[in-house]
């Protein structure tokens, strides 16, 4: 059945370390735990991702704090689009395998990743997300640091638990946490960047999973305000077998409406160069212009990693499940190309 709703509350994975439901569910329903995972530690993949755009002073905040198995990658990045301009530091760790102890849920515990140079913090409390970050040398010997906190009240989010056809203790447990209103600030180089709740939104990307070795994907997402309406929209597909769900939703006030197939329209002539966003069942139809391709390629024999996450601004309209049309016009968001191998 395409698009299977999750409902009920039961573990991620079968005695085998096969997923027991693959669908999508807008709560983490499916409980998951490392100790019923059937593969090396070193294939297991974890990571929280938080994304924080600033849509009235046109900046944004990225924090990573993931666990990879044979690799760990905890990372920080400013963006300003004014400029456009954009700095990602990141910090190598060999063979984490678990040490990091990230939590099973995204709904309560704190990530922490702690050494010489970094102290990130994202601390999870009644309602709300606390991020804390600080850089020492983040950039030309400059420090980098944030404190933002994130409000979540009680909703609607998107879960997607996906498999691989060819090989059964692969999987992807995922959650996309849309439209968490922003305050605090980040400062570097003397300059403070302040987020306004009444326009600004953080996005929590939860993951957990085990993945096969090559795999390209695509993956957008955005968030606004519309005259006091919580807007956001979660797109994205070719990741595992998605015969039984896809991850694209529209967010509107706190609840999910489920979208079919969205396809990313992306130039042949550059990712700078304006996209289009396409939908099987006519609900998401956009324009996009870029602003900035934050692009990073690694190629070590084993490990590849070709990136390009882009962030600009997309117009266009989107239908709500009742048949109401949302137009939208300028939304600062990412829309992000990617292969890897590892």
């Amino acid at each position: 059945m395409r698009n299977h709703e999750v409902t009920n509350v039961q573990p991620l994975l079968t005695e085998n370390g096969s997923l027991r439901e693959p669908g999508w569910s807008r709560r983490l329903y499916q409980k998951y735990s490392r100790k019923d995972i059937k593969a090396p530690k070193f294939r297991i993949k974890e990571w929280d991702y938080y994304l924080i755009l600033s849509e009235k002073n046109n900046f944004g905040v990225a924090l990573t704090i993931s666990d990879d198995g044979y690799i760990g990658l905890q990372s920080a990045t400013l963006l300003d689009f004014s400029k456009p301009w954009e700095h990602t530091e990141t910090i190598l760790n060999a063979f984490p395998m678990g040490k990091f102890r990230l939590p099973s849920t995204s709904e309560r515990g704190n990530t922490s990743y702690h050494d010489k140079r970094l102290d990130m913090d994202f601390i999870v409390s009644e309602g709300q997300r606390r991020l804390v970050c600080n850089f020492k040398n983040f950039l030309d010997g400059k420090d980098f640091s944030c404190d933002i906190t994130l409000e979540q009240p009680d909703m609607d989010t998107m879960v997607i638990a996906t498999p691989w056809a060819e090989k059964d203790t692969a999987f992807y447990y995922n959650q996309k946490i849309n439209c968490m209103r922003a305050s605090g600030k980040a400062t570097f180089d003397g300059k403070d960047y302040v987020f306004d709740p009444a326009t600004d939104f953080g996005t929590l990307d939860w993951g957990r999973g085990v993945w096969t070795y090559d795999n390209t994907w695509k993956w957008g997402s955005g968030n606004a305000d519309i005259d006091g309406h919580k807007f956001g929209f979660n797109i994205g597909y070719g990741f595992g077998d998605t015969s039984a769900a896809s991850e694209n939703v529209i967010f509107w006030d706190g609840v999910v409406h489920k979208l079919d197939d969205v396809t990313f329209n992306i130039p042949e002539t550059g990712y700078t160069d304006p996209w289009t966003f396409t939908s099987s069942d006519g609900r998401f139809e956009m324009s996009f212009e870029p602003i900035i391709d934050r692009a990073a390629k690694i190629d070590i024999k084993l490990i590849v990693s070709d990136q390009h996450q882009v962030f600009g601004r997309m117009s266009g309209k989107a239908i709500l499940d009742d048949g109401t049309v949302i137009e939208i016009k300028d939304v600062l968001c990412f829309a992000e190309d990617v292969h890897n191998k590892y």
